[in-house]
């Protein structure tokens, strides 16, 4: 952050009737802590983190007002319900307990169902289809269009009962306000009307509870207000409410990835500032003490954020007191946070867990585990990938005296650094940063390119951990094929030149058959045939990634691709393809060829010493949060091990970040 605008961001800033300790806020997402509509134990625990973290506003989302905008497996908060109001008391009771000013933002989805089932039938201000659901809404009535208002009253009147110090109406992201905004949605043109007498209801519950409103403010083909649409809006709400907050995007768009790698509303704010005389909020893809800067630079009075303080929820202590380089990054990956499986999690952060578990659940897979053999505190870790990482530094985070990172490669970071190579998946390289720091400021002894072996180095160690990941295998590769990992750690000159590439994918629809595909289309390959067992390109990343990858593969190249297909062989002609469902077999002509080829664990290290732990893809190859997890568990129960044997110890517990 610049320094100039460091002390702006630490400032307090009187907003209504409230007066916030800084200029940070956590904007709207859910706990998942919810079960049947209302809280459940958990809840209160992780907002009172989050504000423990040092955000000044919290605005807890994931709130609807009425049943028919209530997905029915229950796991988003309906306020509609009188019974929501006693376990809200303790979520706002425990963001207060931390000093923070607590916000309920109320919504209702109208047509949009957020792909999810409902019991009652999708409502909106006319029957206009969205692009992202298969049917067109039902238009509500005249007297419906009262029950609707009188919906959003009952909620805020529930959530002030509960301790709020305010509500946010969500009029973004395409969802029912929004909706009666557009033109396009709502010809009757009564949208701000609508808006006006909602906001009328809320007011007269309460004259001193905070009012505000999030707005969407880039375009879109089907709902959201135009900029001229917003500019001519805003200055009829902003005497209105509290504040403005100011996002991005739809349903499918507004959790943008890692490809998005400036905040978009930063572009915004020069033209909406003399809008709005309120306090100006503005929100996502904040993730850096410099784009926080930049943001009030511009002219926002407020920064918004929910990923990076789900990743971190210390980030703005850390920011505001100079200590930005330990900040945990959100590295935008969309993953953990998006699936509410079972509650919120995140793929950087272990100590995000579901109920009664102290961290990510993670079982380190035990080679050996005599404590009492153990006779000093040296540790070595071998692999420098993401459990390695996680697992060094958890290490010296409690405090074991001498910890030794080995790593066979001349860089940090293995199968996750070459991840970071792929084009628009550079959100890998700010996390890997994160661990180089950490390692440097806790003096850990790292060893780039060399070997542990189990003799000389690894011996006198009262610890080690494996961490030394897999390997892509594949019989294509024998024939010709390169694999997808040595493609994306060589880069554009892989590929480049080639006139037309086969991407073979595994058929698991993840993110290595997709970089690949952006590789060729950044080497300037014409053509590329993606064949793949599965039944969809790209089926299985994130919902919101796959509708920005697709964006961004759109009219680029002759993308041709080939489901219920298998390579099965190369030949100079070409690739061979066998068809799952017509049985037949095809060549297609390519002169490149690259496969997504099998992950397998590397050999296990024999190894003598006392505590011997094996984490992460050394274990069986899975996903980033997995290695995480278990190299902070492979962390923790060595420090306990290293406790427990020598009580005198200059280990010390470890100190993780806890949310509940």
């Amino acid at each position: 952050m610049a320094a100039s605008h460091l002390p702006l961001a630490a400032a307090p800033l009187v907003i209504g009737s409230s007066t916030l300790r800084n200029r940070l806020v956590a904007t709207a997402h859910a706990s998942g802590f919810i079960r049947d509509g209302l809280p459940v134990g958990g809840d209160a625990a992780y907002w009172g983190r989050l504000a423990a973290g040092g955000a000044a506003l919290l605005v807890c989302g994931g709130t609807t007002v009425a049943p028919e905008s209530a997905p029915r497996q229950g796991n988003i908060l309906q306020l509609h319900r009188p019974e929501a109001v006693g376990p809200l008391r303790e979520r706002v009771a425990a963001m207060h307990a931390e000093g923070a000013v607590a916000v309920c933002q109320l919504v209702h989805l109208g047509r949009e169902t957020l792909g999810a089932q409902s019991y009652y039938a999708p409502v909106a201000p006319s029957a206009v289809r969205s692009p992202r659901e298969p049917t067109a809404p039902r238009a509500l009535l005249g007297s419906e269009i009262d029950e609707v208002v009188e919906a959003f009253r009952v909620s805020s009147a529930h959530a002030l009962e509960a301790g709020f110090d305010g509500i946010e109406l969500h009029a973004a992201h395409a969802y029912l306000l929004e909706q009666f905004l557009s033109p396009r949605t709502n010809p009757r043109g009564d949208g701000l009307e609508v808006l006006e007498r909602v906001i009328a209801a809320i007011r007269g519950l309460s004259a001193d509870a905070l009012l505000g409103i999030r707005f969407s403010v880039d375009a879109s083909e089907d709902v959201a207000l135009t900029p001229d649409e917003l500019a001519a809006l805003l200055p009829a709400v902003d005497p209105l409410v509290d504040y403005v907050n100011v996002t991005v995007g739809v349903r499918t768009t507004y959790v943008r990835d890692m490809a998005t790698e400036r905040p978009p509303v930063l572009d915004d704010l020069a033209r909406l500032r003399p809008l709005v005389t309120r306090p100006l909020v503005a929100s996502h893809a904040f993730r850096t003490a410099a784009s926080i800067g930049d943001a009030l630079a511009a002219g926002a009075d407020l920064v918004g954020m929910a990923r990076a303080l789900i990743a971190d929820p210390d980030l703005p202590h850390k920011v505001l007191n100079g200590r930005a380089a330990e900040v945990r990054p959100c590295v935008a990956c969309n993953e953990d946070c998006r699936t509410f499986d079972p509650v919120l999690l995140c793929v950087v952060n272990p100590d995000l867990a579901p109920p009664g578990e102290p961290r990510r659940p993670a079982a380190p897979l035990v080679g050996a585990w005599d404590p009492a053999r153990a006779t000093g505190e040296r540790v070595a870790v071998v692999g420098a990938g993401p459990a390695g990482l996680e697992c060094a530094l958890s290490l010296a985070h409690a405090g074991v005296a001498d910890v030794v990172l080995y790593e066979a490669a001349d860089r940090l970071g293995g199968q996750l650094a070459t991840a970071a190579l792929a084009p628009h998946r550079a959100g890998w390289a700010a996390l890997l940063g994160f661990y180089e720091r950490g390692l440097s400021a806790a003096s850990v002894d790292v060893r780039l390119g060399q070997t542990a072996e189990p003799g000389a180095e690894l011996e006198g160690f009262d610890a080690v951990v494996l961490a030394t990941g897999a390997v892509e295998t594949s019989p294509l590769l024998e024939a010709g094929a390169v694999a997808s990992s040595v493609a994306l750690a060589r880069g554009v000159p892989s590929l480049a030149g080639a006139a037309h590439v086969v991407v073979a994918d595994d058929g698991f629809g993840w993110w290595p058959g997709c970089d690949v595909a952006e590789l060729a289309v950044a080497a300037g390959v014409p053509r590329i045939t993606f064949v793949t067992p599965g039944t969809a390109f790209a089926g299985a990343i994130p919902p919101e990634s796959r509708v920005q990858l697709l964006e961004r593969l759109s009219g680029t190249c002759d993308l041709e691709i080939l489901p219920l297909c298998t390579a099965t062989g190369i030949s100079p002609d070409g690739v061979t393809v066998a068809h799952r469902t017509s049985g037949r077999t095809t060549t297609v002509p390519a002169d490149r060829a690259v496969v997504v080829g099998e992950r397998r664990p590397r050999g296990a290290l024999d190894c003598a010493a006392p505590l011997v732990l094996t984490v992460g893809d050394a274990v069986v190859p899975r996903r980033v949060a997995h290695a995480i997890a278990e190299g902070r568990e492979a962390a923790v129960r060595i420090a306990a091990a290293v406790r427990q044997r020598m009580p005198h110890s200059r280990a010390e517990p470890l100190r993780p970040i806890q949310p509940n």
